[in-house]
């Protein structure tokens, strides 16, 4: 018997007594344990922000209203002629940059997105204790293929709202239908001797925006 085959034979087990209509949210059990301790919302956020760091990403921090000029500082500074933006994407977020855009298309090719400088997307959810940033395909963070390809992802988390503790809690936000990318920092990998190379399968460099409150809010209020 393989591993395949006992990995298979324990689902069927646990799943024995489930008949084939049940709901997936009703299959299994999921009573169990979903975040570990209690963290305050300000310390969910401080968790995330060390996490992605620790992970090599790029974190930045600023308001709703700075968010434009943040985003045209990190174009300006990587020296990008070009950014990729989703169909759905804030139109508010780039009015800062006079950086040519590039329409997510579902005919764009592979060699078409590796010459696009940067990508600017939303994402889903964040998690704070994996530093994972999940992306389900959205209007705000496009197909999945223009995370993959460029080399440079910006990516613009909503705080505290889309931030979570733990990988349960960000599953009861998402919809396993849909096309879920998890990021964990740049792409990067290893080989035999341990040799870390970046860039490999995905971007190189990932840099998060941790974005607070609402465009136009009075933040002293």
């Amino acid at each position: 018997m393989s591993s395949r085959d006992v990995i298979l034979g324990r689902v069927r087990r646990a799943l024995a007594d489930v008949s084939d209509d049940t709901p997936y949210e009703q299959a299994v059990d999921r009573s169990y344990l979903r975040e570990h301790g209690a963290l305050s919302v300000a310390a969910t956020v401080e968790l995330l922000a060390e996490n992605l760091a620790d992970y090599r990403a790029i974190v930045h921090r600023c308001t709703a209203d700075g968010l434009p000029a943040v985003i045209a500082g990190l174009l300006a500074d990587r020296g990008s002629t070009s950014v990729l933006v989703p169909p759905g994407l804030d139109g508010d977020w780039l009015a800062a940059t006079g950086v040519p855009r590039v329409p997510d298309r579902a005919d764009s090719t592979a060699h078409e997105l590796d010459r696009v400088d940067s990508v600017v997307t939303a994402c889903a959810v964040a998690i704070a204790e994996t530093g994972t940033l999940v992306l389900d395909g959205g209007p705000e963070q496009g197909r999945r293929r223009i995370t993959l390809v460029p080399d440079h992802h910006i990516c613009v988390v909503r705080v505290p709202d889309q931030v979570v503790s733990s990988v349960p809690q960000a599953l009861l936000r998402l919809d396993p239908t849909r096309p879920l990318t998890w990021i964990s920092g740049p792409s990067a990998t290893s080989d035999i001797e341990l040799d870390r190379v970046e860039g490999v399968h995905g971007p190189r460099t990932l840099e998060v925006v941790l974005v607070s409150g609402r465009p136009g809010a009075d933040v002293t209020a």
